[in-house]
């Protein structure tokens, strides 16, 4: 099989471009203000056949991944904040944050909180590089500890 043709079966690549167009959707939701739901159907209507990142087509991610992680984080917006800003450091708070860098944050602790399925240590690493995608300073480092931070709580059984 051509490696064109294997890359659209695989999974893990479709995981990690639903939560890039996730980020990148809710992203949209803060600074335009619109609901989740028109932001949803304007990517899945008009925007699928965009390139979202070199070789990443917005056609092969995991769509149900892509609507659960921006209805989710919409949704649970103000626990998730509530949750994060006690994760930071006493003289750091989530508004001092880069928008996108809070957008991060929001989704890789909603998919720590609400996503059982999907290994702790798995999740962290996919925004820790989404991190690097965004940011070339020491955000990535940010959204290692922080969500390390929340894992080790809402996950504890996976770090024994």
């Amino acid at each position: 099989m051509p490696a064109a043709a294997a890359r659209h079966d695989d999974p893990a690549r479709a995981r990690r471009i639903a939560r890039l167009a996730a980020v990148q959707a809710l992203y949209q939701v803060e600074v335009l203000g619109v609901g989740a739901d028109a932001v949803l159907l304007e990517f899945l209507q008009h925007r699928l056949d965009e390139e979202i990142d070199e070789g990443l087509r917005l056609t092969d991610m995991e769509r149900g991944l892509f609507g659960d992680l921006v209805k989710g984080v919409t949704a649970c917006r103000a626990e998730l904040d509530e949750t994060l800003e006690s994760l930071l450091q006493p003289d750091w708070s989530l508004a001092r944050l880069e928008i996108l860098l809070r957008i991060i944050l929001r989704a890789g602790a909603y998919e720590l909180a609400h996503r059982p399925e999907v290994p702790p240590k798995v999740a962290i690493t996919e925004y820790v590089d989404l991190a690097h995608d965004f940011f070339g300073g020491r955000e990535p480092s940010l959204v290692n500890a922080v969500l390390d931070r929340l894992a080790r709580v809402v996950r504890a059984e996976a770090f024994g």
